[in-house]
């Protein structure tokens, strides 16, 4: 006999909807990812589409209409519950808006918990929208499986940053003047964290001697190469991750 086809299939789109999510739900999907899953994806009724809530998880949903204006399913098993996500924080300095793009893009990706933009007084950039940010991190996080949104917070200027730190959080602080070594110094210290990258024109002497007055703060390095802002917070995000974060249990059994 053939093999029953697995349901939903692999090929199935992703989408990231309100919520929260239980069996036997009815959802409308209306707007772009309506246009997404008609015109694009080309469903039809009884097609399978995977639908997160960012609350409950992932959920297999069924293709009940598909008008060219709205798409509705209904909702009919958890596949994962929300996953937990590894107490991580970027505080990235804001930068050209495409690499500051793919600085969300791959956090996200990579695992990060919330994202703090950062102005800082070499910033390029001084605005960000947050909504458009925002619909970057949902693209990113359906095209890598990930059923935990980052938190993205309101950009913030770095003295602010530093006057409201929180007592029990490391920040690991990316200094183009030089530390120890980022993997030794991630190691080496549990509980939560943070990663402060700089601009594209790096840290003034000021903001600096600012940082590391913080008590919480540990000046680190990446590396014996100067790297571009995108590059440190992608970069360091991996490397903490692979050390502390959830990469060395993925694969287990």
């Amino acid at each position: 006999m053939p093999a029953t086809p697995a349901w939903p299939p692999k090929s199935a789109p992703r989408l990231f909807v309100t919520g929260p999510l239980a069996v036997a739900d009815r959802v409308g999907i209306d707007g772009p990812q309506a246009h997404y899953l008609a015109r694009v994806m080309r469903v039809a009724p009884g097609d399978g589409v995977i639908l997160c809530d960012n609350q409950t998880g992932e959920w297999a949903a069924r293709v009940i209409e598909a008008g060219k204006r709205e798409v509705v399913l209904a909702v009919e098993t958890l596949l994962r519950p929300r996953e937990g996500v590894p107490d991580f924080t970027l505080c990235a300095a804001l930068l050209k808006k495409d690499r500051f793009d793919l600085v969300l893009e791959k956090a996200c990706e990579l695992g990060a918990a919330r994202i703090q933009p950062v102005l800082t007084r070499r910033c390029v950039a001084d605005k960000l929208n947050l909504e458009r940010a925002r619909a970057i991190l949902v693209e990113a996080a359906e095209q890598c499986a990930r059923t935990a949104l980052p938190e993205l917070l309101a950009p913030v200027k770095l003295d602010a940053l530093l006057r409201q730190w929180e007592p029990a959080r490391a920040l690991f602080f990316a200094d183009e003047a030089g530390g120890k070594g980022a993997a030794a110094a991630f190691a080496a210290h549990s509980g939560p964290a943070a990663l402060l990258t700089g601009p594209e024109g790096g840290f003034d002497e000021a903001e600096r001697a600012a940082v590391r007055a913080l008590p919480q703060a540990r000046g680190i390095s990446l590396g014996p190469r100067i790297l571009r802002g995108e590059t440190a917070a992608i970069a360091g995000t991996a490397l903490w991750m692979g050390t502390c974060g959830d990469w060395p249990q993925a694969g287990t059994e």
